[in-house]
């Protein structure tokens, strides 16, 4: 009973996760859709302002991907390039990058937790 227990605690706790993760992405993608002045100051500072709709529109299918639970491992995958991406562009601008990786992983957790196999090769002997 207790590990049934467990797994029902971890199940909640990765949709909590997941649910956060859901709203603050879907928040970024709506900012990126109706070009949010800080956002278009800073897409043109680091010259990708005329892909400011594209990337809003690809946060919404990405995490729509990964909200979904038969298609999130594709949505796990596309999340992780786009803060990876993210995490590159605020280095190569000599900018804080500490928001896109807290978010990267939080994603990571809320996947880990939802699907703990993920890892499962790490564990193969």
């Amino acid at each position: 009973m207790e590990k049934q227990t467990k797994s029902k605690t971890r199940k909640i706790a990765a949709w909590v996760i997941i649910g956060l993760v859901g709203a603050l992405v879907i928040m970024s993608a709506t900012m990126k859709l109706t070009h949010a002045e800080e956002l278009v100051t800073n897409f043109t500072k680091w010259g990708l302002i005329d892909n400011l709709t594209f990337i809003g529109i690809g946060e919404l299918i990405f995490i729509i991907l990964f909200i979904i639970p038969r298609t999130s491992s594709l949505g796990f995958l596309l999340l992780t390039a786009h803060f990876g991406g993210a995490i590159a562009t605020h280095l190569q601008h000599e900018e804080s990058f500490i928001m896109p990786a807290i978010i990267l992983t939080v994603i990571w957790i809320g996947n880990y937790l939802r699907n703990p196999e993920m890892l499962a090769s790490f564990t193969k002997k």
